[in-house]
This record gives C-alpha cells, structure tokens and sequence, in this order.
C-alpha cells in the first residue's frame, strides 16, 4: 500500500522528501556541502538566530532543563511560561494571553472551544490547514467563501437559519500568496449579522502594523476582534502559538482547550527565546523597516524580469508556475545557481497553482537579493518562463 501509493506521488511530481539544513536559518545556510541563499524562511526578523534571543534560551535551558516534563495544567507551568504569556499580553495590548507548543495546537484546540455543533462556520477558501482542520474537528456546520470575496461572505450570512451561533474565520496574512484579509469589512459583517471572528495572523505577528503588532492593528481593528492567534515560530524568531484576549477568554480556553491540557508545556527555551523576541521587536524597530524594504528590491525585481506574482501584501513573494513539474524544475535549476526557495504544490496549493514561494528577511542584504535575481533571471530563461 505505501509503495504504490509514493509511486503515485512520484508519477504526479508531487511526492515530497525532507532536506536537511546543516546551519541556523539565516539569510544564507548550508544544504548539501554548498553555502546557498535562502529565499524560504519565515523567520522575517532575523530573530531566530539574534544573540539576544539566542543567549536567552540558552540561559533559561541551563536554570530549567530542556523539558517542561508536564502539561501545563499539571506542573508544567514554568516562570519562563508566565513571563512570555505576560510580555505578549503587553505586546498585543491585552488583558492576557495564552501560550500552546504550536500554532497548530491552538487552531484545532480553540475552534472546537468556540463553536459547537449546533453552530456555522464560515471560513476563507485559503485558510490554513489548521484552521481548516481546526473547523472540522468543531462539529459545527462548515462552508467556505470565495478567498476575500466579501458579496458571497454576506451571501453565505444572510442565508444561515436565524440567530444561529456563526463563527467567521479566516487568516490575517495568506501564508501561500502573501495577501492580506479584508478586516475592516469581515469586522463590518460580523457585527452587522452578529457573528464572531477567528483570525490566524501568524504571518502577519511581529510584521504588520505600526508597532507589529500585526493584521488587526494594521487595519485597524483592535477594538472591534477581541480575540486572535498569533505565532512565535515566524517573525518572533521561537517555536509555538498563542491566543490574545480578555482574561475570561484566555481562562475559559484554560478549561476548554483539548490540546492545551493534553500536550506538554513548549521547553523553557523556547518560551524565553520568545520573550527576549518580543523585547528585540520593540527596540529595534529598523528590523522592521528592513524587512520591507528588503520585500520591496525583491518584489520590484521579480516583477521586471516578467515573472507571473501573486497578490502579495508581505514579505511572501509566490511566483506562480501552475504545473507540479515546471514548479519542481525552477526550483532546481535554482539551487544549481545558489538560491534555496522549494517548490509550493498540491496539495497545500490548489490544483495549477504550483509555485515558488519566496520569502525574504530582514537579514538578506542587497548583495544576496542581486544574486538571486541574477539567478531567476538565467534559469527563467533557461526554462523559458520569462
């Protein structure tokens, strides 16, 4: 069963294999013997690898081990833990947060905890997986919209059954095209037909918004969505999610969260790396203008040499190919050139919409944009794409 089902993979050029990356994620690693350029990381801060940060986990794993040994309901709440669910609250602005191992644990945790089976789910066609596994998981009646179609979003709210319980979801920013959701105008039809929101902006933590705060504060609304999910294994440069709200909300996820209660604690390491993060953010606010700065050169040069890009927003630069096959080609060609950016396919695109999915930091420096421009330039040639 398994060998067939790999060779049909294999067959569709969809079959994946791991890679491994024998250095820290910075804007160059080292992959296969060669120092390449790195164009797929979502560490947008550089902060994965900032001595701060670094030192910081280091320290915490000398005074509190490298494991929790616990869930956090048991004995594993560790000072680590409270202080980054207290810096985070202060970050976003609110009264409390709670921190999960992953972002993914606390997408399929917290749906369910919101919504039941007596409710309705309406969420982005280009939602993340784990929000999408996250409204299955909930009971609840599921239905899509148009991605940021606002007209079929209404359509799918006036005609639910009235007063049913309704939970609009959706992600800030789009982690494989780089758009951003329309906010203001899903906060407008949330309250015009009296439904909640669910927003996953672990693409846009630390990156959007005056402060970086985030897709809520970029489009400011804060005061209109009292809850969100953010990540601290992006721009925050650790590992594992969050959600941010009222102290009831962050209590009642306390007693609701299925993952919450049964998985362990994240590692003291991580919880301070995120910590000391979160203190970076705010001093060093050049990273920020950086980074986009950064997106800009590249963007602007991708767009010159004729390369067909997505709607992106953000530092997530897709260049869409369509077929699985073309899509593996450039990335190869591209790593025989220096640049590291693999092939996006289905099924986590849909079907004709392969890409190359680039991400830029605020660590790249004009010289490494230059390089792999210079790259994608012969090898869209080569393959005649552009």
């Amino acid at each position: 069963m398994f060998k067939e089902y790999l060779q049909k993979l294999q067959d569709q050029h969809l079959l994946r294999r791991l890679r491994t990356i024998a250095s820290s994620t910075g804007p160059t690693v080292r992959l296969d013997g060669h120092t390449v350029i790195l164009l797929s990381s979502n560490n947008y801060l550089g902060l994965a690898t900032h001595p701060a940060v670094v030192e910081a986990a280091v320290e915490a794993t000398r005074q509190y081990g490298a494991g929790s040994g616990a869930s956090r309901l048991v004995c594993g709440t560790l000072t680590p833990h409270e202080e980054l669910e207290t810096a985070l609250a202060r970050f976003n602005d609110t009264e409390a947060t709670l921190t999960f191992a992953a972002g993914y644990l606390a997408n399929i945790s917290a749906v369910p905890a919101l919504i039941g089976k007596d409710g309705l789910i309406l969420a982005d066609r280009l939602c993340h997986a784990s929000l999408i596994d996250g409204c299955r998981l909930s009971g609840a009646t599921f239905r899509v919209y148009h991605h940021r179609d606002m007209n079929h979003l209404e359509q799918l709210l006036t005609r639910r059954t009235s007063n049913k319980p309704t939970l609009i979801v959706t992600d800030g920013v789009f982690s494989m095209d780089g758009d951003i959701a329309p906010m203001r105008d899903i906060a407008l039809l949330a309250e015009r037909y009296g439904a909640a929101v669910y927003v996953d902006d672990a693409h846009g933590t630390g990156i959007l918004g005056e402060t970086g705060r985030g897709t809520l504060e970029h489009c400011d609304v804060e005061t209109r969505i009292p809850y969100h999910m953010g990540t601290l294994s992006k721009a925050i440069g650790s590992s594992g999610g969050y959600l941010a709200g009222s102290a009831e909300f962050v209590a009642y996820l306390v007693n609701t969260c299925r993952a919450f209660t049964y998985t362990t604690a994240p590692t003291p390491a991580a919880a301070a790396a995120a910590t000391a993060a979160l203190r970076v953010i705010r001093q060093e606010p050049e990273r920020r203008a950086r980074l986009w700065r950064n997106r800009h050169r590249l963007a602007q040069g991708l767009s010159g040499l004729g390369f067909r890009l997505a709607a992106s927003e953000s530092p997530i630069l897709p260049v869409i190919v369509g077929d699985p096959d073309r899509a593996m080609n450039l990335a190869h060609t591209l790593l025989s050139l220096g640049v590291y950016a693999p092939a996006i396919r289905p099924p986590t695109v849909p079907a004709s919409t392969s890409r190359i999915r680039f991400t830029i930091t605020a660590d790249h420096t004009d010289e490494h944009i230059d390089q792999a421009l210079t790259a994608l330039a012969q090898a869209g040639r080569t393959l005649n794409m552009i």
